[in-house]
């Protein structure tokens, strides 16, 4: 059987997380994702010695060529490959790609049905458009972290790269759409999504409270509700580390009060409803530590699995590398990689039962597979590549030999 999107040819010339994630999601469905970059790589491949982790992770079942874009015959070349792609993915700066002559005007002339992907900090136009971004700044303009750490204390990041992934995300949607609307009409189009845009959606719970309380709500809750309107719902101290609660029906409560052996407490006002547990969350929260700090995190599960009370150890890194659950979904996948031996890799959270995932294989070296995409998308001749090595035009044999 087809996947979903098999046929479809992607030129992904993303960098760091923002790109590569969304060409990923596109590669796990099917398509057959072109993983453009420099001559010596894109930047994520230098943070660390030798191609880091994160790299692999977010570039498996893609193709790589190198290719200077710099250079008037890279140039050609990447245009001759555009007239027979898709899909073009890309999170340069703003204006990047319209320095190199290969912005969305040139590129929907030679290929109307082409769809362009653009995904930026702030969009391509606005007041901040012009303004340089990353996952931190995003997180600092976009009130990720004044809204997370605790109100005596300084403002603090997210610890994931929330604001990459999420544009990543959301541009895997965006194209994902454009296709289904290039089927009818047959017209491609440009894709752009904001990272900006994109996280203010996922502040609802603290904006819902700012709007409702007239502004008077701390800013930062710490692992409390954002909106300060749900209680319990925090972070409780264990014998051997943390566990997450909340209660977000009332008879979630009642049965939290049942297993810890508070029953005198169900017909107490103050913790009747949700509302009445809210305004007194402190009070709530004092009589749920005391319930955990003296008993074992994974003993607490058990109990509050059985009375269906919503919650969740705190989990490591360590432990989520080894996560049984993500395992199981095939979420964690071990493969091979020809430099790197047995490593660690995402599957896909995106699971289509017309077109699964069977295969995940590694990310590709830098310019692997230059030489089989020229050849089979473009016809050219081993003479003809020899001589873009020559002008280093696309990455040399030697080259990609010492980097094996």
């Amino acid at each position: 059987m087809k996947k979903a999107l098999e046929g479809t040819i992607v030129l992904d010339l993303g960098q760091i997380y923002n790109g590569p994630y969304c060409s990923l999601m596109l590669a796990f469905q099917g398509a057959k994702v072109i993983k453009i970059e420099p001559i010596n790589g894109e930047n994520l491949r230098v943070r660390r010695k030798g191609d880091c982790h994160e790299l692999l992770m977010l570039n498996s079942n893609k193709l790589g060529v190198s290719l200077d874009l710099k250079s008037e015959e890279g140039k050609e070349i990447f245009l001759e490959l555009v007239k027979r792609a898709d899909v073009v993915v890309e999170n340069f700066s703003l204006g990047a790609m319209e320095r190199l002559g290969l912005g969305y005007d040139v590129l929907s002339t030679i290929n109307p049905r082409i769809i362009y992907a653009s995904g930026k900090g702030y969009g391509l136009e606005g007041p901040y458009a012009n303004r340089p971004a990353m996952d931190l700044t995003i997180q600092a303009m976009g009130g990720v972290m004044a809204t997370t750490g605790f109100a005596d204390k300084p403002p603090v990041k997210a610890g994931p790269a929330l604001c990459d992934f999420l544009g990543g995300i959301h541009l895997f949607g965006g194209i994902a759409t454009a296709l289904y609307q290039r089927e009818k009409t047959g017209k491609g189009q440009l894709v752009e999504v904001s990272m900006h845009d994109t996280i203010y959606p996922t502040l609802a719970s603290a904006l819902g409270a700012y709007y409702s309380q007239g502004g008077k709500v701390s800013q930062r809750t710490g692992n409390q509700h954002s909106g300060m309107a749900t209680a319990p719902y925090n972070v409780y101290p264990t014998e051997d580390g943390y566990i997450a609660i909340l209660c977000v029906a009332d008879r979630q409560w009642k049965s939290l009060l049942k297993v810890m052996e508070k029953e005198e407490l169900l017909n107490d006002e103050r913790f009747q409803t949700n509302i009445d547990r809210s305004a007194n969350t402190y009070i709530v929260d004092e009589i749920v530590t005391n319930w955990t700090s003296n008993r074992k995190k994974l003993d607490i599960a058990d109990m509050l699995i059985k009375a269906n009370v919503p919650h969740a150890p705190v989990q490591s890194i360590a432990e989520v590398a080894e996560d049984p659950h993500l395992t199981y979904r095939g979420m964690i996948r071990e493969i091979e990689h020809p430099k790197e031996g047995k490593i660690k890799v995402p599957g896909s959270p995106i699971r289509l039962s017309d077109s699964p995932l069977t295969e995940v294989f590694a990310a590709p070296m830098i310019g692997e597979h230059t030489d089989e995409v020229l050849q089979d998308l473009l016809g050219l001749t081993e003479g003809k590549l020899e001589e873009l090595r020559d002008k280093n035009i696309i990455r040399s044999k030697e080259k990609m030999t010492q980097e094996k």
